[in-house]
C-alpha cells in the first residue's frame, strides 16, 4: 500500500498517514459491512483518496496564505487513485527501500526510515536495535521524513552511480529486520515469521538485480542458514533451545544446501565483507553433524577477521565464546572486560548472559546464577527470560566451603 502510493503520489510522509487512516477505516468498517472482494484494492483506493484530500486542502491552504496559484502544488500530484492492476509488487517495494535510503540522508537516519516504512517494525523496536531511547529513535525517523520531502526525491530506482551509495544501508536494514524476526527483541514469542519471511524475500530480491555483489550474497546466505535452524530453536513448551542443544536432524537441508552453496560460490569470486564472514560461521555450524563436532578454532578465526571488518560489540561478545571454546572460559571472560564500559551494551541482557555462561563452564556457580538473573532482569523478550531463569534455576545461589 505505501509503496502504490508514494510511487503515484510522492510524500512519503503523507501516503504513511494515508495508510494508517485507511487500516483504520477497514477495522471499523468491514465487521459491520463485510470484507470486499478485493481488500488489498479497497485499501489502496481509500488511502489514495485520503491522500488526495490532504494534498488539495495543503494546495488551498497555500493559495489563502499567498494569495496567487503560483505555489500550489501541482495537478500531477491529484491522479486518480490507483487499482490494485496499477502496483508492481516486489519492484515498488524494492524502489521504496532505495528512496528510503536517499543519500541526503545520514547513514542511521536511512536504516531507521527504512525499518518504520518497509520492515513495518515500531519505534520502540527500532530504538533497541540501536541501543538507543525510544524519544531519540523517534526524532530521527521524523526528520529523515523531513528529509525525504524537502529534497523532491521521485519514485524511482536511483542512477547507477547512486545505487551502491544506498545499497550498503538497504542490506543493513534487511539484516536487522531478519534479526528482529528471528529473535524477537520483545513479546511473549521468540520468533516473529512474518519479518524473517519478508527480510528472506527482499534480500531475494537484490540478490536476483545484483547477482554478482558479495555482500548480496553473503547476506542471503546468512539468512538461509539461521532460518534453517528456526524450527529447532523452540521447544514443545515455547521455550529457547540453544544452538548446542538443537537437534540437528531437523534443520531444514534445501535451506542449508543453498547457504552453503551460495556462500561458497561467493567467497570464491568477490571482495570479502562482513556479512559473508557471517554467513561462513554459519556454514561452520552447519556442517557440524553434532556440536561436539564443531570447528571452534575456525570459527575463532572468522570472529577475528570480523572483529577487524566490522568491530562491534556484539561481535565481541560472540568472539569471546568462540574464545571460551578455544582457549577455556578465562580467555572469553577477559575478553568481556572492556564491553562493560561499553554505554550501549553495560545494559543489555546479552552481555550478561555471555559473562554467565562463562562463569559456568569455569565453575563459578554462584556468580554464573546472578549473571543469569540478572540477564533476564535486562531481557524484554519472554522467552528469553524464561531461559535465563532456568539457567539460573539450576544452579545454587551459594557454594560450599
Amino acid at each position: 500500500m505505501l509503496a502504490a502510493l508514494v510511487r503515484h503520489h510522492g510524500h512519503v510522509d503523507l501516503a504513511e498517514d494515508a495508510v494508517q487512516e485507511a487500516l483504520l477505516a477497514a477495522t471499523t468498517q468491514w465487521p459491520q459491512r463485510g470484507m470486499p472482494d478485493n481488500p488489498l484494492n479497497w485499501l489502496i483506493t481509500v488511502a489514495s483518496r485520503r491522500m488526495v484530500d490532504r494534498l488539495r486542502g495543503e494546495r488551498a491552504r497555500r493559495r489563502r496564505e499567498t494569495d496567487t496559484a503560483s505555489l500550489a502544488l501541482p495537478d500531477e500530484h491529484l491522479v486518480p487513485a490507483p487499482d490494485l492492476g496499477d502496483t508492481r509488487g516486489d519492484d515498488d517495494t524494492l524502489t521504496l527501500l532505495f528512496l528510503c535510503c536517499h543519500p541526503e540522508l545520514s547513514p542511521a537516519s536511512q536504516v531507521a526510515l527504512t525499518l518504520r516504512a518497509v520492515g513495518g517494525l515500531s519505534t520502540a523496536q527500532i530504538a533497541r536495535a540501536f541501543l538507543v531511547p525510544e524519544p531519540t529513535m523517534a526524532q530521527r525517523i521524523s526528520r529523515a521524513k523531513q528529509r525525504i520531502a524537502s529534497t523532491g526525491a521521485r519514485f524511482g530506482m536511483p542512477a547507477e552511480d547512486e545505487r551502491e551509495e544506498r545499497l550498503r544501508a538497504v542490506l543493513h536494514v534487511l539484516y536487522l529486520v531478519f534479526n528482529e524476526g528471528y529473535t524477537a527483541t520483545s513479546g511473549p514469542d521468540l520468533q516473529r515469521v512474518e519479518l524473517t519471511g519478508e527480510a528472506l524475500r527482499l534480500t531475494r530480491i537484490v540478490h536476483r538485480l545484483l547477482p554478482h555483489d558479495g555482500e548480496v550474497g553473503g547476506l542471503l546466505a546468512l539468512m538461509l542458514l539461521c532460518d534453517a535452524r528456526r524450527s529447532t530453536r523452540i521447544g514443545p513448551d515455547g521455550e529457547l533451545v540453544p544452538l548446542a542443544e538443537q537437534n540437528r536432524g531437523r534443520w531444514d537441508p534445501g535451506l542449508l544446501a543453498e547457504g552453503i552453496e551460495l556462500i561458497t560460490d561467493t567467497l570464491g569470486r568477490a571482495s570479502l565483507g562482513p556479512y559473508q564472514v557471517q554467513a561462513a560461521i554459519a556454514a561452520v555450524h552447519a556442517e557440524a553433524g553434532r556440536a561436539e563436532e564443531t570447528d571452534w578454532p575456525q570459527v575463532l578465526a572468522l570472529y577475528e577477521l570480523l572483529d577487524t571488518l566490522a568491530p562491534n560489540p556484539m561481535v565481541t561478545l560472540n568472539r569471546a565464546v568462540a574464545a571460551a571454546m578455544v582457549h577455556g572460559p578465562d580467555t572469553g571472560l577477559a575478553l568481556l572486560e572492556p564491553l562493560g564500559a561499553d554505554r550501549r551494551l553495560a545494559r543489555h541482557h546479552r552481555l550478561h548472559a555471555v559473562r554467565a555462561h562463562l562463569l559456568e563452564r569455569r565453575g563459578d556457580l554462584a556468580d554464573a546464577r546472578t549473571s543469569y538473573l540478572m540477564a533476564a532482569r535486562l531481557a524484554t523478550s519472554l522467552p528469553e527470560q524464561r531461559h535465563l531463569r532456568n539457567r539460573a534455576g539450576r544452579l545454587p545461589d551459594d557454594q560450599p566451603c
